[in-house]
């Protein structure tokens, strides 16, 4: 948890931006104050362009392959951030899973993790994350940061529930070392509060939604199931099971 100075000021969060994309988690994180970024991750080349004229980088730290990073040439952070590669665990692609090698790239972001020891970290993906392979892919992932000693807690959350005219729905996971914050990260349901509504019809990337109408629909309880974003609470099983002491958190899904 962020601790207060002596003098009641509440010190910047300092994060690091993998797979930075033009930078939505730098401007979510702008946007809600209190958090500055150090350096960012991103290997294409016209995404980074993007990002660099978005934001002021001069200075900061930055690699174009995570693969590359050397956790002892970054600065010092308190949280990790990372939009891992999601096509090879979305439904609309392949599903290879960690047989692509964009599917490994998460085991970057663990290996960084377990090297600097962040006090937080925050990823996103595709909800087919969780239900891929049965929930193998995401028991593997949460068997992964709890060997290195990470609380962690997830949940599906679509962003035409928060104000903004798309739909894009996600699964959001966050780690801590801090056990004091068990159980007060997830759920968060809070949205905009009317119905969605659809200005223009269309294949995905065509739909254009009114920024005036935001909802969320919840559905029935199906304890027990295997990762399923389509559950509103529940926790992961899978054929193989959790290390002892887990520090998995059961967590409230919002689905559309």
């Amino acid at each position: 948890m962020r601790q207060t100075s002596p003098s009641g000021v509440v010190p910047l969060i300092k994060f690091v931006d993998m797979f930075s994309g033009i930078g939505g988690f730098r401007e979510g994180l702008t946007r809600a104050g209190g958090f500055e970024c150090v350096g960012h991750c991103e290997i294409d080349k016209y995404a980074n362009r993007s990002y660099n004229a978005l934001f002021d980088t001069k200075g900061e730290w930055f690699i174009e392959d995570a693969r590359k990073a050397d956790p002892s040439t970054m600065p010092d952070f308190q949280l990790l951030c990372g939009g891992f590669p999601c096509q090879t665990f979305s439904i609309a692609g392949t599903r290879k899973g960690f047989g692509d090698p964009r599917g490994t790239l998460f085991f970057e972001l663990a290996r960084l993790a377990e090297a600097r020891k962040p006090s937080y970290l925050l990823f996103e993906n595709v909800p087919g994350l969780l239900s891929h392979d049965g929930g193998r892919t995401f028991a593997t992932i949460l068997n992964t940061l709890d060997r290195l000693g990470y609380g962690v807690e997830w949940q599906c959350l679509n962003s035409k529930d928060f104000g903004v005219p798309q739909s894009r729905n996600r699964v959001y996971i966050v780690g801590y070392l801090d056990e004091r914050c068990r159980g007060k990260v997830f759920p968060f349901t809070e949205t905009a509060g009317s119905s969605l509504i659809q200005t223009h019809g269309g294949h995905q990337g065509e739909r254009v939604y009114s920024p005036e109408g935001l909802a969320v629909r919840w559905l029935p309880i199906r304890a027990g199931s295997v990762a399923r974003p389509g559950c509103t609470r529940w926790e992961c099983r899978s054929s193989a099971p959790p290390r002892p002491a887990t520090r998995w958190h059961r967590s409230v899904t919002v689905s559309t």
